[in-house]
């Protein structure tokens, strides 16, 4: 029996994109039959990591629901695409850093969830410097 997973793609062949492009790709579920799948959701998103409070916003978010009746089979791939922001770019930082990704969650029968997600660049922030005092 395979696990529960989720497969996303960028169509581009690399993982840096400049603001105003646009980000495209599919994703699809894996060992998950049709009838287990309540919701997905993909969000586009950048959070940050460090020191102090994490923010987190979401650019993107389209959900699909079997309430609704517009899941297809949880096996096909499921296109996403959309024009990025100006900002804020992805920053590696010594204090804080701002990461973009793709996230896709799978809302399955019995309360369980599936997460997956893939990570792109926005800009091309050279990273901080450490200096040596």
């Amino acid at each position: 029996m395979n696990l529960p997973a989720v497969s996303i793609r960028f169509d581009a062949s690399g993982p840096i994109y400049g603001p105003g492009e646009t980000l495209a790709g599919d994703y699809r579920l894996e060992g998950v039959s049709p009838g287990e799948l309540r919701a997905v959701e993909l969000s586009v998103l950048w959070h940050t990591q460090g020191k102090g409070d994490e923010d987190l916003c979401v650019h993107q978010f389209v959900r699909r629901s079997a309430e609704e009746g517009d899941l297809a089979d949880p096996r096909a791939r499921v296109r996403f695409e959309t024009v990025l922001p100006p900002s804020p770019l992805s920053y590696e930082g010594v204090i804080v850093k701002v990461r973009w990704c793709v996230r896709v969650r799978a809302f399955l029968q019995g309360g369980k969830e599936v997460v997956g997600e893939r990570r792109f660049q926005l800009g091309q922030v050279p990273p901080a410097k450490v200096s040596a005092t």
